[in-house]
């Protein structure tokens, strides 16, 4: 979308009229971006009572969490992708409804086939939204603006994921579990409504889909998942483990193939040459992958191993969630001072310091004094590090590459979230199954020793440096 047509598209109105209706758009489209934030947390405090209502077991909950962000993550390049194809404004609404669509249809489902499908498909509707919608924030504002809207956007990711773990407790505790789901609908079909009336609109540019590449690249990490859950049941050495793993590196080595014979692939394998992206993706994958995979096994611990209730549970971690945000405050502020290497080198070593005493954790200590420092610390941590990846790949490459290094990123967010719930879901199965506390100890020494090495991994791939903003695309 190009900044001429967003001008045209409002020319017939006062200059009050169009700036009130883009600032009544943005006020929307966050709202329907956070949605799919809050989507990624609000299940884990719901989890137990999911699996009493439902009768599922262990490889189901993990499901229950990384079937959405899989999608989310692997179809994300084919959405922005979309965008271009039928224009941003329908694929924002297309997305919209399909996630509406899907959040009912999990809402009332029977049994796992149907709430796995309705995560699926929520998923679906989010890598078709959230590309979208950020390419119209980028468009429709200039200078300043631009700068005020994607800071406002880009808060919805951080306050996501903390109202996200009390929300989601105050509903499974109150009205139940389902409602998780249901209140996205009535959200949903408000913004439905009114989004029409604000969105710019322009003719589709011709562009060519890569459909073979979004579909290996989300059936690899698929297969990938399943080997790494099945790992829990099978062990690392059985087939049920071993064959998905092995089909996960042929589809990504198709993955690879059809990337560099396409004309127009979905992820241009160039931009895995440039350090400061690897870098960002690299630092990305790991922050993600434990911090959902925190409030994955913790909402686990305490109420099957300590019987909190959920909205107690979402309570515990309320201060992990502001944790987190305060931690990506001061990790943008030093990046900008020390530079990227040593924030990020810092932020890892903050998130293992925190994560160590975890791995002596007690089945009948005090949870405010043995759980919640440690991980409160951690996600210190951890919010530094997601803003030094952030930077680092967007502010240390070209301009115009901006936006391409912004999609690898947004999908190894996504990614590395499924990741870290289906190996701490496989370390700590017989915590999950069974109340073992060694198992949740065991997830958690896991959870130390990848932070310590990630930092020493971002000692030598993170450059040097001050990064400098561009002004482009921003991860969520």
């Amino acid at each position: 979308m190009t900044h001429s047509t967003v001008r045209a598209e409002h020319a017939s109105a006062s200059p009050q009229t169009a700036d009130s209706r883009r600032w009544v758009m943005l006020a929307l489209l966050c709202l329907a971006q956070f949605m799919l934030i809050l989507d990624v947390t609000v299940v884990n405090v719901a989890l137990p009572d999911m699996a009493a209502d439902l009768d599922l077991g262990r490889e189901t909950l993990t499901w229950v969490v990384t079937a959405y962000t899989l999608c989310f993550g692997g179809l994300m390049l084919l959405g922005g992708r979309l965008a271009d194809a039928l224009g941003a404004h329908r694929t924002v609404l297309a997305g919209l409804a399909v996630f509406v669509a899907a959040s009912l249809v999990t809402g009332l489902a029977t049994g796992a086939p149907m709430l796995l499908s309705g995560r699926a498909f929520q998923g679906v509707g989010a890598a078709l939204l959230s590309p979208s919608a950020l390419s119209i924030v980028t468009t429709a504002f200039h200078g300043p603006e631009r700068n005020k809207a994607l800071g406002v956007w880009a808060a919805i990711g951080g306050t996501g994921s903390a109202i996200g773990v009390l929300l989601g407790g105050a509903l499974t505790d109150g009205p139940g579990w389902r409602w998780v789901f249901y209140i996205n609908v009535p959200i949903g079909i408000l913004a439905l409504a009114a989004l029409p009336a604000v969105l710019p609109s322009r003719p589709p540019q011709p562009a060519r889909l890569d459909l073979p590449g979004a579909l290996l690249v989300t059936a690899g990490t698929g297969s990938l998942i399943y080997g790494l859950v099945k790992a829990g049941d099978a062990g690392w050495s059985g087939a049920a483990a071993l064959l998905p793993l092995l089909g996960a590196a042929v589809l990504y080595g198709a993955f690879v193939a059809v990337e560099r014979s396409s004309r127009a692939p979905l992820m241009d394998l160039r931009m895995l040459t440039r350090r400061p992206v690897v870098a960002g993706a690299f630092l990305m994958l790991i922050a993600t992958a434990l911090l959902i995979a925190f409030f994955f096994l913790g909402s686990v611990y305490l109420q099957y191993g300590r019987g909190f209730s959920p909205l107690k549970t979402g309570l515990v971690f309320l201060p992990v969630a502001v944790a987190t945000a305060l931690g990506a405050h001061l990790g943008s502020r030093l990046v900008g001072r020390i530079g990227s290497r040593p924030t990020a080198v810092g932020g890892m070593l903050v998130a293992a310091a925190g994560t160590v005493p975890l791995a002596w954790l007690s089945s009948d200590g005090s949870v405010y004094a043995d759980l919640l420092p440690g991980l409160a610390v951690a996600s210190l941590g951890i919010g530094a590090v997601f803003v030094t990846a952030i930077t680092t790949a967007l502010a240390m490459v070209a301009h115009e590459e901006a936006g391409l290094a912004s999609g690898v990123v947004n999908t190894f967010h996504e990614v590395g979230g499924s990741i870290g719930v289906a190996v701490m879901s496989t370390v700590a199965a017989a915590g999950i199954e069974h109340g073992a506390i060694d198992g949740f100890r065991d997830a958690f020494t896991l959870s130390a020793v990848a932070a310590a090495v990630a930092a020493g991994v971002a000692l030598l791939l993170v450059p040097r440096g001050k990064p400098r903003m561009t002004g482009g695309p921003h991860v969520h």
